[in-house]
């Protein structure tokens, strides 16, 4: 895990994603371009949550959310998703 020095505000997390697939089940490599955007990552910063409803993540969580929830962003050269709380489906 990291050491990233942002607060995340409200219900919002940061997510370091987890690496994609480099091979199948059965062993064939998957090159670059036919590689899936992860669906898992683990939580490195979490905001307080909101007034009525408080975070049921935290930093250390491994998740599982959407294929396209969140938003990009480097930080410091690594890349990271910000996304709602309610974008996460699971706790694993």
């Amino acid at each position: 895990m990291s050491d990233v020095h942002i607060k995340p505000l409200a219900d919002r997390v940061l997510v370091m994603p987890a690496p994609a697939e480099e091979k199948t089940a059965s062993g064939i490599i998957i090159p670059d371009t036919a590689k899936e955007k992860p669906q898992r990552g683990s939580v490195v910063a979490a905001g307080p949550g909101k007034k009525d409803e408080p975070m049921t993540v935290k930093v250390g969580d491994h998740v599982l959310y959407g294929k396209y929830g969140g938003t990009e962003i480097t930080i410091e050269g690594t890349d990271y998703l910000i996304m709602r709380e309610s974008d996460i489906y699971a706790v694993i």
